[in-house]
């Protein structure tokens, strides 16, 4: 799903137009932008947990010419899933009926 599917099916569920769910995605991912340049978390209870994490300075290396390169540190955005989250995403299947054993042939 991308951002004008995501505006799309907001709308449908919201009840709202193209152009105001456009408006509430992006005032959403602002806030979350803004929280997050902070320093802050963003619980979004049975949804997950958006976090900045820091990454430590590290050596590399270039695949092409096998130089070691200093990978400065740096901030990264990090996403947990909550509960609800990874219960609608790990919905069992029906099981499926196995075909009988056959016995070989020798």
């Amino acid at each position: 799903m991308n951002k004008n599917e995501l505006v799309a099916a907001v709308a449908d569920k919201s009840k709202l137009s193209k152009q105001d769910a456009t408006t509430a995605v992006d005032a959403v991912f602002d806030a979350l932008q803004d929280a997050m340049a902070k320093g802050d978390d963003v619980r979004l209870v049975g949804f997950g947990t958006f976090s900045v994490s820091h990454r430590a300075a590290s050596k590399g290396r270039n695949p092409s010419t096998g130089a070691e390169v200093d990978i400065p540190a740096r901030n990264v955005a990090k996403f947990t899933p909550g509960k609800g989250l990874k219960d609608a995403v790990n919905v069992e299947a029906a099981p499926k009926a196995k075909a009988p054993k056959t016995a070989k042939a020798k």
